[in-house]
């Protein structure tokens, strides 16, 4: 069983049904394993390599809210900056989403080891996956909702009706955020808009903002 685990999620009160998970498989952590903020994460990843002592598993989400600047911003960049510094380091991905698309994708191209949404139950999936990372294999928890049969299928939320309008009007992605803070619409953070971008297009299996503004047009959704 793992022996040095760090866990980056921003909600206090998830962190400690965490810490509660991790205690009943009897792995050993402190207060100091446990960060809010993606650039302290990666941080804590560079401190463990330089002092011989590395992290073995990172427990991570994939949104973050936006309340202060950061270098790192959302756990797909979290898990790519990780990767660079310590390879091997075993990754689990535990958050709101929970579309199997999505899952599959962060396997095939950040190489993560398990994931686990956040929903009824959670704490027995996410000893489960910890359980079988430990033995060097993958996991992928039955919650996750099965992919869409095909592109007519999806249905378009509001919040992405309106972040797909604006870049098709121009708006550079990294202005966006001005404007829902302006208008009201949450959430509004970069890292809430790109994560949302980045499911759509695993979804409909298009990989460029271009491809999903003509598949919206082309269908009248915008």
């Amino acid at each position: 069983m793992f022996k040095k685990v760090l866990v980056a999620e921003d909600h206090e009160s998830v962190s400690i049904s965490v810490q509660k998970t991790l205690s009943e498989l009897e792995i050993v952590h402190d207060n100091s394993n446990y960060v809010f903020y993606c650039d302290d994460a990666f941080n804590r990843v560079k401190k463990g390599i330089r002092e011989g002592q590395p992290y073995e598993l990172l427990i991570t989400d994939l949104s973050f809210e936006d309340d202060r600047p950061q270098q790192i911003s959302g756990g797909s960049a979290l898990i790519k900056a990780v990767r660079e510094v310590q390879p091997n380091l075993k990754v689990l991905v535990f958050t709101i989403e929970n579309r199997l698309a999505v899952a599959q994708a962060l396997m095939k191209d950040l190489g993560i080891d398990a994931f686990v949404p956040k929903a009824r139950h959670d704490a027995k999936d996410l000893k489960l996956a910890i359980q079988t990372i430990a033995n060097n294999k993958t996991y992928l928890s039955p919650n996750l909702k099965q992919g869409l049969k095909d592109e007519n299928s999806y249905v378009f939320t509001d919040f992405e009706k309106t972040i797909i309008s604006l870049l098709a009007n121009g708006m550079p992605q990294k202005d966006i955020p001005f404007y829902l803070e302006r208008n009201n619409i949450k959430p509004s953070g970069l890292s809430s808009i790109e994560k949302r971008l980045n499911a759509v297009k695993t979804i409909l299996n298009f990989s460029t903002n271009e491809q999903l503004i003509a598949h919206c047009k082309d269908r009248h959704i915008i």
